[in-house]
Formats: C-alpha cells, structure tokens, sequence
C-alpha cells in the first residue's frame, strides 16, 4: 500500500475517535488497528513511523506505542 493511503486510513480512524468521549482514545486507536489491521499493514505502520514519515494525526502518533507490530 502507498504510505499516502496507510497515513490517510490510520488518520481516518484517528478521526474517528477524537469524537468519542473520554480520555483513552489513543487505546482505543490502538486497539482498531490490532484487532483490525492484518500484520502487513502493521509492519508498514511501524516503518513508516520509525522513518519519520509525516502527516500522521496526533492521535495515531499517540496510539503507535500501544500497537502490537508482529516480528517479520
């Protein structure tokens, strides 16, 4: 997947949750994409996170640490 589509979807759920209530959206984020998104998508997420790729929502910046990136 182009990295211009993964930063739009995470950035999409990201949208998301920012209208839920309470203080835990970040997990919440995190959660979605454990449970949601297939390992591929999450090994893509963590490189791009860890090469500094921007336009990430603040919120999936948040949620990353929390999100399980399977070993290749």
């Amino acid at each position: 997947m182009s990295p211009e589509k993964m930063i739009m979807m995470a950035n999409q759920i990201a949208t998301f949750f920012h209208s839920q209530p309470g203080a835990d959206q970040a997990q919440r984020v995190a959660d979605h994409l454990n449970d949601f998104w297939d390992p591929r998508m999450r090994r893509q997420l963590a490189r791009l996170m860890e090469d500094g790729s921007t336009g990430f929502d603040p919120l999936v910046t948040a949620a990353f640490p929390l999100v399980r990136v399977p070993v290749e």
